[in-house]
Protein backbone atom coordinates (compact mmCIF):
# COMPACT_ATOMS: atom_id res chain seq x y z
CA UNK A 1 0.00 0.00 0.00
CA UNK A 2 2.84 2.32 0.24
CA UNK A 3 4.46 2.08 -2.61
CA UNK A 4 0.89 2.57 -4.47
CA UNK A 5 0.65 5.82 -2.41
CA UNK A 6 3.92 7.14 -3.52
CA UNK A 7 3.75 6.12 -7.07
CA UNK A 8 1.19 8.88 -7.62
CA UNK A 9 2.34 12.68 -8.12
CA UNK A 10 4.41 12.82 -4.95
CA UNK A 11 6.71 10.36 -6.88
CA UNK A 12 7.26 11.40 -10.04
CA UNK A 13 7.54 14.85 -8.47
CA UNK A 14 10.51 13.85 -6.06
CA UNK A 15 12.22 12.08 -9.50
CA UNK A 16 11.80 15.02 -11.66
CA UNK A 17 12.60 18.80 -10.63
CA UNK A 18 10.58 21.52 -11.33
CA UNK A 19 12.17 23.74 -14.37
CA UNK A 20 13.26 26.87 -11.97
CA UNK A 21 15.15 24.07 -10.07
CA UNK A 22 16.95 22.15 -13.04
CA UNK A 23 17.65 26.21 -14.58
CA UNK A 24 19.37 27.21 -11.38
CA UNK A 25 22.89 24.94 -11.39
CA UNK A 26 23.46 26.12 -14.77
CA UNK A 27 22.58 30.00 -14.00
CA UNK A 28 25.42 29.61 -10.95
CA UNK A 29 27.91 28.64 -13.62
CA UNK A 30 30.71 31.01 -14.68
CA UNK A 31 30.93 32.37 -18.21
CA UNK A 32 33.74 30.08 -20.00
CA UNK A 33 36.86 32.54 -20.69
CA UNK A 34 38.49 32.17 -23.89
CA UNK A 35 42.61 30.67 -23.75
CA UNK A 36 45.06 32.48 -23.91
CA UNK A 37 46.18 31.07 -26.92
CA UNK A 38 42.97 33.23 -28.71
CA UNK A 39 44.95 36.73 -27.41
CA UNK A 40 48.29 36.02 -28.18
CA UNK A 41 47.34 35.04 -31.97
CA UNK A 42 45.88 38.90 -32.47
CA UNK A 43 48.99 40.17 -30.91
CA UNK A 44 51.43 37.82 -32.80
CA UNK A 45 51.15 39.66 -35.92
CA UNK A 46 52.30 43.33 -34.23
CA UNK A 47 54.92 41.08 -32.08
CA UNK A 48 56.40 39.76 -35.37
CA UNK A 49 56.54 43.17 -37.01
CA UNK A 50 57.99 44.58 -33.84
CA UNK A 51 60.52 42.31 -33.30
CA UNK A 52 61.51 42.32 -36.67
CA UNK A 53 61.34 46.01 -37.46
CA UNK A 54 62.81 47.68 -33.86
CA UNK A 55 63.71 44.38 -31.85
CA UNK A 56 66.58 42.96 -34.17
CA UNK A 57 68.17 46.10 -35.55
CA UNK A 58 68.24 47.28 -32.44
CA UNK A 59 70.27 44.29 -31.16
CA UNK A 60 72.19 44.34 -34.39
CA UNK A 61 73.32 47.77 -33.71
CA UNK A 62 74.21 46.94 -30.36
CA UNK A 63 76.41 44.06 -31.68
CA UNK A 64 78.02 46.05 -34.66
CA UNK A 65 78.90 48.79 -31.86
CA UNK A 66 81.81 45.88 -30.42
CA UNK A 67 83.33 46.12 -33.97
CA UNK A 68 85.76 48.49 -36.00
CA UNK A 69 84.25 47.97 -39.09
CA UNK A 70 83.59 50.38 -42.33
CA UNK A 71 81.02 48.82 -44.08
CA UNK A 72 83.14 47.06 -46.65
CA UNK A 73 85.95 44.85 -45.24
CA UNK A 74 85.88 42.31 -42.85
CA UNK A 75 84.90 44.00 -38.96
CA UNK A 76 87.52 43.50 -36.62
CA UNK A 77 86.68 43.23 -32.78
CA UNK A 78 86.64 46.44 -30.86
CA UNK A 79 85.28 45.63 -27.60
CA UNK A 80 84.35 48.45 -25.47
CA UNK A 81 86.97 50.73 -27.78
CA UNK A 82 84.07 52.59 -29.82
CA UNK A 83 82.20 53.44 -26.28
CA UNK A 84 85.28 54.88 -24.97
CA UNK A 85 85.89 57.24 -28.33
CA UNK A 86 82.01 58.34 -28.02
CA UNK A 87 82.73 60.03 -24.48
CA UNK A 88 86.54 60.79 -25.40
CA UNK A 89 85.59 63.07 -28.65
CA UNK A 90 85.01 66.90 -27.87
CA UNK A 91 82.79 66.54 -31.76
CA UNK A 92 80.70 64.16 -29.85
CA UNK A 93 80.73 65.96 -26.92
CA UNK A 94 79.77 68.94 -29.31
CA UNK A 95 77.06 67.29 -30.50
CA UNK A 96 75.76 66.65 -27.01
CA UNK A 97 75.82 70.20 -26.06
CA UNK A 98 73.57 71.24 -29.45
CA UNK A 99 71.15 68.27 -28.51
CA UNK A 100 70.67 69.66 -25.27
CA UNK A 101 70.34 72.96 -26.44
CA UNK A 102 66.92 71.82 -28.88
CA UNK A 103 65.63 70.36 -25.31
CA UNK A 104 65.14 74.24 -24.38
CA UNK A 105 63.38 75.06 -28.12
CA UNK A 106 61.58 71.63 -28.99
CA UNK A 107 60.17 71.19 -25.06
CA UNK A 108 60.64 73.66 -22.52
CA UNK A 109 58.93 76.65 -24.92
CA UNK A 110 56.43 74.73 -26.46
CA UNK A 111 55.16 73.33 -22.95
CA UNK A 112 55.19 77.01 -21.47
CA UNK A 113 53.40 78.58 -24.28
CA UNK A 114 50.96 74.81 -24.04
CA UNK A 115 50.64 75.78 -20.42
CA UNK A 116 49.48 79.29 -20.54
CA UNK A 117 47.21 78.96 -24.09
CA UNK A 118 45.42 76.42 -21.99
CA UNK A 119 45.02 78.83 -19.31
CA UNK A 120 43.77 81.68 -21.61
CA UNK A 121 40.96 78.99 -23.27
CA UNK A 122 40.17 77.63 -19.53
CA UNK A 123 39.38 80.62 -18.44
CA UNK A 124 38.02 82.31 -20.95
CA UNK A 125 36.35 80.00 -23.77
CA UNK A 126 35.02 81.23 -26.90
CA UNK A 127 33.65 79.82 -30.22
CA UNK A 128 35.66 78.71 -33.25
CA UNK A 129 38.00 77.03 -30.92
CA UNK A 130 38.13 74.28 -32.60
CA UNK A 131 39.23 75.36 -35.81
CA UNK A 132 41.95 77.28 -33.95
CA UNK A 133 42.87 74.03 -32.88
CA UNK A 134 43.27 72.39 -36.08
CA UNK A 135 45.12 75.20 -37.57
CA UNK A 136 47.74 75.25 -34.25
CA UNK A 137 48.05 71.27 -34.78
CA UNK A 138 48.82 71.29 -38.49
CA UNK A 139 52.94 71.94 -38.34
CA UNK A 140 52.47 68.61 -36.36
CA UNK A 141 51.02 66.72 -39.16
CA UNK A 142 52.85 68.35 -42.27
CA UNK A 143 56.33 66.20 -42.77
CA UNK A 144 59.52 67.55 -41.20
CA UNK A 145 61.38 67.19 -44.69
CA UNK A 146 58.60 69.85 -46.13
CA UNK A 147 58.82 72.14 -42.72
CA UNK A 148 62.48 72.15 -43.58
CA UNK A 149 62.60 73.32 -46.90
CA UNK A 150 59.46 75.49 -46.34
CA UNK A 151 61.28 77.75 -43.57
CA UNK A 152 64.90 77.72 -45.36
CA UNK A 153 63.20 80.54 -47.52
CA UNK A 154 61.75 81.81 -45.04
CA UNK A 155 65.13 82.47 -43.28
CA UNK A 156 67.46 82.98 -47.12
CA UNK A 157 68.56 86.76 -47.38
CA UNK A 158 65.80 87.49 -49.75
CA UNK A 159 63.03 85.41 -47.12
CA UNK A 160 60.55 86.55 -44.86
CA UNK A 161 62.37 87.19 -41.83
CA UNK A 162 64.87 89.74 -43.45
CA UNK A 163 62.43 91.44 -45.21
CA UNK A 164 60.32 92.46 -42.11
CA UNK A 165 63.49 93.76 -40.83
CA UNK A 166 64.43 95.85 -43.80
CA UNK A 167 60.10 97.41 -43.72
CA UNK A 168 60.94 97.94 -40.18
CA UNK A 169 64.15 99.91 -40.66
CA UNK A 170 66.39 97.21 -39.14
CA UNK A 171 68.61 96.05 -42.58
CA UNK A 172 71.66 95.92 -40.94
CA UNK A 173 70.18 93.26 -38.77
CA UNK A 174 69.30 91.16 -42.48
CA UNK A 175 71.63 88.03 -42.36
CA UNK A 176 71.28 84.89 -44.03
CA UNK A 177 70.34 82.97 -40.66
CA UNK A 178 71.00 79.06 -41.40
CA UNK A 179 74.31 80.35 -42.82
CA UNK A 180 75.17 82.25 -39.33
CA UNK A 181 77.91 80.68 -36.93
CA UNK A 182 76.36 82.44 -34.21
CA UNK A 183 72.47 82.31 -34.90
CA UNK A 184 71.87 78.53 -37.42
CA UNK A 185 70.96 76.81 -34.14
CA UNK A 186 68.92 79.46 -32.61
CA UNK A 187 67.04 79.42 -35.74
CA UNK A 188 66.44 75.86 -36.23
CA UNK A 189 65.61 75.57 -32.40
CA UNK A 190 62.66 78.45 -33.70
CA UNK A 191 61.59 76.04 -35.69
CA UNK A 192 61.18 72.83 -33.78
CA UNK A 193 59.24 75.25 -31.07
CA UNK A 194 56.73 76.28 -34.03
CA UNK A 195 56.59 72.62 -34.85
CA UNK A 196 55.62 71.01 -31.59
CA UNK A 197 53.85 74.00 -30.20
CA UNK A 198 50.52 72.82 -31.61
CA UNK A 199 50.66 69.58 -30.52
CA UNK A 200 51.06 70.90 -26.48
CA UNK A 201 48.92 73.49 -26.52
CA UNK A 202 45.59 70.75 -28.31
CA UNK A 203 47.20 68.02 -25.92
CA UNK A 204 46.79 70.75 -22.82
CA UNK A 205 43.61 72.03 -24.05
CA UNK A 206 41.65 68.09 -24.16
CA UNK A 207 43.06 67.83 -20.13
CA UNK A 208 41.72 71.02 -18.81
CA UNK A 209 38.68 69.74 -20.38
CA UNK A 210 38.41 67.10 -17.77
CA UNK A 211 39.05 69.35 -15.39
CA UNK A 212 35.96 70.20 -13.02
CA UNK A 213 34.64 74.37 -13.66
CA UNK A 214 33.66 74.27 -10.44
CA UNK A 215 37.26 74.20 -8.96
CA UNK A 216 37.78 77.80 -11.33
CA UNK A 217 34.75 79.15 -10.15
CA UNK A 218 35.40 78.25 -6.43
CA UNK A 219 39.23 80.09 -6.81
CA UNK A 220 37.63 82.94 -8.45
CA UNK A 221 34.92 83.41 -5.42
CA UNK A 222 37.89 82.75 -3.26
CA UNK A 223 39.51 86.07 -5.01
CA UNK A 224 42.23 84.00 -7.13
CA UNK A 225 43.58 85.99 -10.80
CA UNK A 226 44.66 84.29 -13.25
CA UNK A 227 48.04 83.35 -12.23
CA UNK A 228 46.95 81.65 -9.27
CA UNK A 229 44.57 79.63 -11.18
CA UNK A 230 47.31 78.50 -13.44
CA UNK A 231 49.85 78.35 -10.43
CA UNK A 232 47.47 76.23 -8.30
CA UNK A 233 45.28 74.84 -10.52
CA UNK A 234 45.78 74.18 -14.01
CA UNK A 235 49.17 73.35 -13.74
CA UNK A 236 49.14 70.57 -10.95
CA UNK A 237 45.89 69.27 -12.52
CA UNK A 238 47.88 68.67 -15.59
CA UNK A 239 50.57 66.63 -14.52
CA UNK A 240 49.91 63.70 -16.96
CA UNK A 241 49.58 65.22 -19.84
CA UNK A 242 52.91 67.58 -19.02
CA UNK A 243 54.70 64.60 -18.73
CA UNK A 244 53.59 62.92 -22.27
CA UNK A 245 54.31 66.05 -23.52
CA UNK A 246 57.65 66.11 -22.24
CA UNK A 247 58.41 62.67 -22.97
CA UNK A 248 56.98 63.22 -27.03
CA UNK A 249 58.98 66.97 -26.87
CA UNK A 250 62.59 65.87 -25.39
CA UNK A 251 62.34 62.70 -27.82
CA UNK A 252 62.17 64.84 -30.48
CA UNK A 253 65.07 67.52 -29.35
CA UNK A 254 67.61 64.53 -29.03
CA UNK A 255 66.70 62.17 -31.61
CA UNK A 256 66.46 65.05 -34.12
CA UNK A 257 67.65 64.66 -37.62
CA UNK A 258 65.39 65.06 -40.56
CA UNK A 259 64.59 68.89 -39.55
CA UNK A 260 68.15 69.75 -39.13
CA UNK A 261 69.56 67.59 -42.45
CA UNK A 262 67.39 69.54 -44.83
CA UNK A 263 68.19 73.10 -43.25
CA UNK A 264 71.47 73.45 -42.44
CA UNK A 265 72.99 69.83 -43.01
CA UNK A 266 75.11 70.11 -39.63
CA UNK A 267 76.42 73.21 -40.65
CA UNK A 268 77.66 76.11 -41.02
CA UNK A 269 80.40 73.96 -39.81
CA UNK A 270 79.59 71.80 -37.05
CA UNK A 271 77.71 74.87 -35.47
CA UNK A 272 74.59 72.69 -35.86
CA UNK A 273 75.80 69.29 -35.72
CA UNK A 274 73.45 66.64 -33.35
CA UNK A 275 74.26 62.80 -32.56
CA UNK A 276 71.50 61.98 -35.23
CA UNK A 277 73.56 63.93 -37.92
CA UNK A 278 77.06 62.62 -36.31
CA UNK A 279 75.55 59.13 -36.51
CA UNK A 280 74.59 59.64 -40.25
CA UNK A 281 78.47 61.01 -41.18
CA UNK A 282 80.14 58.50 -39.12
CA UNK A 283 78.12 55.36 -40.91
CA UNK A 284 77.71 56.66 -44.33
CA UNK A 285 80.40 59.18 -45.03
CA UNK A 286 83.02 58.97 -42.32
CA UNK A 287 83.62 54.84 -42.74
CA UNK A 288 83.20 53.97 -39.07
CA UNK A 289 80.02 52.30 -38.93
CA UNK A 290 81.02 50.77 -35.38
CA UNK A 291 81.39 54.19 -33.46
CA UNK A 292 77.81 55.05 -35.47
CA UNK A 293 76.52 52.28 -33.54
CA UNK A 294 78.13 53.21 -30.44
CA UNK A 295 76.95 56.69 -30.34
CA UNK A 296 73.51 55.28 -31.36
CA UNK A 297 73.06 52.96 -28.45
CA UNK A 298 74.54 55.92 -26.24
CA UNK A 299 71.92 58.16 -27.57
CA UNK A 300 68.96 55.40 -26.98
CA UNK A 301 70.14 55.04 -23.53
CA UNK A 302 70.28 58.33 -22.88
CA UNK A 303 66.72 58.91 -24.19
CA UNK A 304 65.61 56.38 -22.11
CA UNK A 305 66.98 57.15 -19.12
CA UNK A 306 66.05 61.49 -19.42
CA UNK A 307 62.33 60.29 -20.11
CA UNK A 308 62.38 57.63 -17.77
CA UNK A 309 63.67 60.39 -15.18
CA UNK A 310 60.95 62.98 -16.33
CA UNK A 311 58.42 60.71 -15.34
CA UNK A 312 58.94 59.56 -12.61
CA UNK A 313 59.95 63.25 -11.02
CA UNK A 314 56.24 64.54 -12.61
CA UNK A 315 54.44 61.77 -10.85
CA UNK A 316 56.18 62.76 -6.90
CA UNK A 317 55.59 66.23 -7.26
CA UNK A 318 53.30 66.76 -4.60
Amino acid sequence: MAANRLSGPVAAGRREAPPIQRRLPAARRRPRRRPASAALLYLAPAVLLYTLFTVLPALHTGYLSLFDWDGVTLPSFAGLGNYRLVFADPQLRAAAVHAGTLIIFFSALPILFGLVGAALVARHRRRGMGFVRTVLFLPQVVPLVAVGIMWRWVYAEDGVVNQVLRQAGLGEAAQAWLGSFDWALLAVGLIGTWVVSGLCLVLFLSGTQRIDREIYEASRMDGAGPVREFVSITVPLLRPEIAVALSITVIAALASFDLIYTTTGGGPGNSTVVPGILIYRLAFGGGAVGLASALAVVLTAVIFAIVLTLNRLIREVP
